[in-house]
């Protein structure tokens, strides 16, 4: 490590690498300063002369970049003042320290200088041993604040690596749980695809809308399409008699049925508690589990829960779960075509659902239609599914 740059740091990057000496890079129309700065740096830095504004940004703007400049302010073609503005402007130029080296010996100039950016200044004719004190305390600060940037970096790196990982690991364990409940169900699991990017295509629609903008943003958008598959978790607690039953349910039945709803909001009620804390995408898919089967006109259950005091996280998935449910087919009965859904949903707008939901549902009906194609049930899908009942007794 060169005595040059002090002791308690690495040098930078672009030094430690190919080259073994910091770069230096003097900008100043004066040749006889040029000379004399190449003089005194040359035996511990690796020094670039520049003659002017306008190439000193052409050799700043290479690479590997100089660690330091000289700049000199009265130049011909472009003053030091613009030249330290595009430095300090560009992404690429703005950490590298720039010392001002001029005849302008004003308190105000060295103010306006500094305030450009410049981390010193320096009035002609220079001290050598100034200009060497002065360049080993800026190159020593330099290192110091490109150390604190990588470890900042790979810090911020880490952190995203991890976030990215426990996103993953909550993607997985909610898709292999709603995954659980739909085995028993006679739906398969490409519903909770379908359900998934449903919701989504609807929320970005209604992102705008006055009534959701408040709600729907990026961020709750994304929890959305996490929390959809958990809409219906709550059928794992619903006997086989009844999940399975490919007829009609009776009364009791279906009062049996709809604490699917209950159900699956205090299972996840129940798992937020063991965490200990909060979680937002959990708090949706509560909502989402519970009030999905409620209806616009209060017909719905497990509330009777009318208009807006219905969650919009539930009203979305109220629109998706039953145009799935219509155009998908299943052991007991044929898909309905996506025009007869579409028709269906736009009959019951106001009763049903939500009329605004239904709105943006009509303009997004293609996408709808596309997103079901892109997930559509094989036969392949339905044979375990088909096993799986036969083996029940179903």
């Amino acid at each position: 490590m060169s005595d040059a740059i002090g002791p308690s740091f690495k040098l930078p990057e672009a030094a430690a690498g190919a080259f073994a000496k910091p770069a230096i890079l003097v900008i100043d129309d004066s040749e006889d300063l040029r000379f004399l700065m190449q003089s005194l740096l040359e035996d511990n830095y690796r020094v670039s002369l520049a003659d002017g504004g306008a190439m000193g940004l052409r050799l700043a703007g290479a690479r590997p970049a100089p660690d330091l400049i000289f700049l000199d302010i009265m130049m011909a073609d472009v003053d030091g003042y613009a030249v330290c503005r595009q430095l300090k402007a560009n992404l690429s130029t703005r950490d590298i320290p720039i010392i001002f080296m001029t005849a302008k010996n004003e308190d105000a100039d060295e103010e306006f200088g500094l305030a450009l950016g410049a981390v010193d200044y320096i009035t002609k004719p220079p001290s050598p041993a100034i200009v060497l004190a002065r360049l080993r305390t800026q190159l020593t600060i330099k290192a110091a604040a490109d150390f604190l940037r990588d470890q900042n970096s790979f810090l911020m790196q880490e952190v995203e690596k991890r976030t990215r990982e426990v996103s993953a690991i909550e993607d997985v364990t909610i898709l292999a749980m709603a995954s659980l409940a739909e085995t028993r169900d006679s739906d398969t699991g490409n519903h909770i695809r379908r359900t998934q990017h449903y919701v989504k295509c609807l929320a970005r629609k209604l992102s705008s809308h006055p009534r959701f903008s408040h709600f729907l943003n990026a961020h709750t958008i994304g929890l959305l399409f996490k929390s959809a598959p958990l809409h219906d978790i709550g059928k794992v607690g619903i006997p086989d008699r009844i999940l399975l039953k490919p007829g009609k349910l009776t009364l009791e039945e279906f009062e049996i049925m709809k604490t699917h709803t209950t159900l699956g909001r205090d299972a996840i009620a129940h798992a937020e508690q063991m965490l200990g804390t909060e979680v937002a995408f959990l708090k949706i898919a509560k909502e989402i589990a519970y009030s999905h089967q409620e209806k616009w006109d209060g017909s719905g259950y497990p509330q009777g829960l009318q208009g807006g005091q219905i969650p919009i996280a539930a009203r979305l998935m109220a629109v998706a779960d039953v145009y799935d449910a219509l155009i998908s087919r299943r052991i007991y009965k044929a898909p309905m075509r996506h025009e007869e859904a579409v028709q269906i949903i736009r009959q019951t707008s106001g009763r049903h659902f939500d009329p605004d939901v239904v709105e943006a549902f009509l303009a997004v009906t293609d996408t709808f239609n596309a997103i079901a194609l892109s997930y559509v049930d094989s036969d392949a899908d339905l044979l375990p599914k088909r096993s799986y009942l036969n083996a029940a007794g179903y």
